[in-house]
């Protein structure tokens, strides 16, 4: 079961190289690592008998880091009309 979520993180880590022309897609491919990261402290806290008080503060900043994203991804798409990261220059944002 480990080695799911060591996939689940290495395709999304390809996804996050391969598809980084929009900002969604990035956002996508970090959340889709999120979930492969907590899939996998689940199994390893499972399999060491702790306390899953952690894999519960990791999954609420992750649903912190979701909204934050998507906050930016509006603000840039209001500001921009696009989410192309060609698009956006370090000066204008």
């Amino acid at each position: 079961m480990i080695y799911i979520s060591i996939i689940i993180i290495m395709s999304g880590y390809s996804g996050l190289v391969a598809y980084r022309k929009h900002l969604l897609n990035v956002l996508l491919c970090l959340e889709f690592i999120m979930l492969g990261i907590f899939f996998f402290m689940i199994m390893f806290i499972s399999v060491i008998g702790s306390e899953m008080y952690f894999v519960l503060f990791f999954l609420a900043l992750v649903t912190c880091e979701g909204a934050l994203g998507l906050s930016l991804l509006v603000l840039i798409v209001c500001f921009n009309g696009n989410d192309y990261f060609s698009s956006m220059s370090s000066l204008g944002c």
